[in-house]
This record gives structure tokens, sequence and C-alpha cells, in this order.
């Protein structure tokens, strides 16, 4: 119990308040994360029942850690409204130790995702592949560990006991954001071909991976310094509220984009009729990620390996006006 803050430092404010807050902006997230999804039916309905599925997957399991939120709020201002040291004094509520474990389960689940991007992207490069979907595994076997442990806390401020499995957890989570932001962006940018259509496709890829990298990674490192640099209180359970609904929205995000990345590159192309319906003919496959297929590399310009180029002989390759359509998934 050395670990446990004193009673003192916990107030209203930076508890309760904290919670008020965490949960207030957690809903306007949640909502975010609503209109993603009703986005992607509306916009990709004829995706594959699986890619559907993890969709509906990703938003039950969001719902429920939202409920979780709501009921630890509503138990400790509402139903121990005449107990006001329920909160240090009571035993930890079950939904809110649940809600981090719900979480854990969705980052798991972006993470692995956003990592067969890297593999697609990295020539199959299992190695890259395979470390970030292990420091993924690896931080929800930890997060797993807290809950079980965090049901045998006296009370809530006991889980500054707990310090090093969440310190651990956190930083897994901002490490493994990092390499997959860092993994995507050095294989994006290698398949810059000097094109201005196909270079534009690939900066708004690596833009967009990198931001996608930034959010969550930032979010993590907040609530990581908040914890160990501040004890005392729960404002690192304001910002850690946020974290799974932000991965979510990252991924529903990378899925709504994949029409708006088919016409980059090609905006100031002529677009004929035949190149419409190739871009509609495409656009009925389903892909989980922009770029599911491989862009060409530089040196990659055969024509029998890639005949979407118009290749002809002692000329350099030109890229067919639906170049950004055929690689944007």
């Amino acid at each position: 119990m050395a670990d446990t803050p004193p009673a003192r430092l916990f107030t209203f404010d930076n508890t309760l308040g904290a919670s008020v807050i965490g949960f207030a902006a957690s809903c306007v997230v949640f909502g975010v994360l609503m209109t993603q999804v009703w986005t992607y039916f509306r916009r990709y309905n004829s995706d594959s029942v699986l890619y559907k599925l993890l969709v509906v997957l990703i938003l039950l399991l969001q719902t429920v850690d939202q409920a979780f939120i709501g009921h630890f709020v509503y138990f400790y201002t509402v139903t121990s409204a005449g107990n006001p040291t329920e909160l240090l004094t009571g035993s930890t509520t079950w939904s809110i130790i649940l809600q981090q474990a719900i979480g854990s389960v969705v980052g798991t689940i972006v993470k692995c995702c956003f990592a067969t991007r890297v593999y697609r992207f990295s020539e199959k490069n299992i190695f890259i592949t395979g470390f970030i979907v292990l420091l993924a595994l690896g931080q929800l076997g930890v997060a797993l560990v807290f809950t079980v442990k965090a049901f045998q806390l006296s009370s809530i401020p006991a889980v500054f006991n707990l310090k090093t499995l969440a310190t651990i957890s956190l930083g897994l989570g901002v490490f493994t954001d990092v390499v997959t932001a860092a993994a995507l962006w050095f294989f994006l940018r290698r398949l810059r071909t000097g094109y201005r259509a196909a270079d534009s496709l690939v900066r708004s890829l690596v833009t967009d991976a990198v931001n996608t990298g930034v959010l969550t990674s930032a979010v993590s490192l907040a609530t990581l310094l908040l914890f160990n640099l501040l004890p005392g209180n729960l404002i690192f359970g304001a910002t850690y509220f946020l974290l799974s609904k932000l991965y979510a929205v990252s991924f529903l995000a990378t899925l709504n984009t994949r029409r708006v990345v088919r016409g980059r590159g090609t905006d100031h192309e002529k677009e004929t009729s035949s190149v419409r319906r190739a871009t509609t003919r495409e656009q009925q496959e389903t892909n989980m990620f922009h770029l599911g297929t491989r862009m060409p590399t530089l040196h990659e310009h055969e024509p029998e390996a890639y005949p979407e180029f118009d290749i002809k002989p002692g000329f350099p390759p030109q890229p067919s006006s639906d170049y950004s359509s055929r690689y944007a998934i």
C-alpha cells in the first residue's frame, strides 16, 4: 500500500470532476464514431460481410465501453451522493475495470489491422509486421493482467499500486503507434515513382498515416505522464476514456477516406468514360486499407509485371489515368 497517495491529495475536482469531464469528452468522440460508422455503411455498402462485421464489432465494443464509463460516473455522482468518501474508501466499481479491458481489446484490433497495411506496403515484410503485432498483443496481455489485479484492489486510489503494469501497458501502446506510423512512412515513401499523379497519392497516404499515429500516441503519452507525474488524482482517467474511441475513429476514418484517396493525383487529368467505368468496377472490390495492392517502385516498370502502365519501347512508362483508382484500394 506504500504507493497509494494520501487521501488529502484527492479532491472532488481532480477525481469526480475529472471523470465527468472525461465522460463528456468521450461522448463527443463517441458521436464522431457513430457518424463515421453511418458514413461507412452509406458509402461502402458493397464491402464484404467480414469488414462490415468488424465495423459492427468495434461499434458494439465502444457502445459497451461508453455505457461502463457512464455507470462509473453515475454511481459516484448520483448513487453515492450521500456518501462523498465512497470514491476513496469504497471498493472499485466493476464497470471501470471492465472498461479498461474493453478499451485494450479495441486498441489491439485496430493496431493489428494497421499492421496489415504495413505488411502490404512493405512487400510482405513479416519481420516488421510481426513485431508490430507482437507489441499489440503484448500490450493486450499486460492490460488483461492489470484487469485481473484491479478486481483485487480495495479502492480506486489503490490503482496506483499497479503503477508498473499500467506504465508498461501505456508505454507499449505509445511505442506500437510510433513504430506503425514510422513503418508506414518509410515504406510509403519508397513507392514514389516520380509522376505527379502517383506521388500526390503517396504524399496523401503518408500524411494520413503519420497523423493517425501522432493522435493516438499523443493521447497515450498524455495518459502515461498524467498517471505517473500527477499521483493523487484521477485526471489521467479523463484522457484514457478517449483513447480507445480515438483508435476506433482512426480505423473508420481510414476506411471512409478510400474514395477520397482514389481521386488524389487525377484531379488535373481528363477522365474518359472507359476510365469512369473502370473506376466504378474497382470501387466494387473490397479492400480494408488504402493501397491494398502494392504500387510499383521506381525500378519496377516491366510491361509483364504492370500492365496498368502504358509502356512503349524506348520511352519511360506513363501512368494510366486510373492509376490512383487502381491503387487506392
